[in-house]
Order: C-alpha cells, then sequence, then structure tokens
C-alpha cells in the first residue's frame, strides 16, 4: 500500500491523520477526507455515476465500506486493477474534495503552494 499513500502525498497539501485510532490512514486535503487506506482497501470519494460504472466494471471496485455507498467506493487492492488506474480514482477523489471545499480555504492552499 505504500505508493498508493506516497501517491497521496504528492498531492498538493495532503497529509495524513489517523482520526480512528491507529487504523485506517486517512488522507485528507483541507482538513476533509478524500482517501481511507486500511489493510488492502483504499476507500475514496467519487461521482455517483462513476461509481456505479467502476463498480459494474470491476469486481474490485464496491460500495464504500462504512460509507455513504452513493458517494463513496472501496477498492480492493489485489493486482487486479492497474495501479494507474487506482491513482487515477485517487486523483479524482482528491479533486472532488478540494473542489468541495470553502473558497477561502482553497484560497490559503494555493498561496501555500506560491511560498518558496
Amino acid at each position: 500500500m505504500q505508493p498508493i499513500v506516497d501517491y497521496c502525498l504528492s498531492l498538493k497539501c495532503a497529509e495524513k491523520d489517523y482520526p480512528f485510532g491507529p487504523e485506517p490512514l486517512v488522507m485528507k486535503v483541507g482538513g476533509k477526507m478524500f482517501a481511507i487506506i486500511a489493510d488492502n482497501v483504499v476507500s475514496l470519494k467519487c461521482d455517483p455515476v462513476i461509481a456505479e460504472n467502476l463498480r459494474e466494471q470491476h469486481a474490485a471496485v464496491k460500495p464504500g465500506y462504512h460509507l455513504n455507498k452513493k458517494h463513496w467506493n472501496s477498492i480492493t487492492v489485489d493486482g487486479s486493477l492497474p495501479l494507474d488506474d487506482v491513482f487515477a480514482m485517487i486523483r479524482h477523489s482528491y479533486e472532488l474534495v478540494f473542489k468541495g471545499l470553502p473558497k477561502a480555504e482553497r484560497q490559503r492552499i494555493d498561496m501555500l503552494l506560491r511560498q518558496p
């Protein structure tokens, strides 16, 4: 799961947190979750239409475990999906969460990235 953690942390101002104890690892941007990582499963926010399509196309993609099943998918990382596809799903989740942040928070993050 380390490549998945590393990819999440490569996204702007992403940070890891453990709000539920030692597991799961929660990845956040602007204080909001975009990925939950435990064992060999990563749960990601997803547009509802895309979420349904992914579930139909891939056995490794299921409705979000203990999450809003309309907006979250849980992906079993077992090699059946190429890592690049998982990375694309992570980026989609990150972008949905980032776009949903208050304008002031998005601007604060953008300003942090401009500082030397």
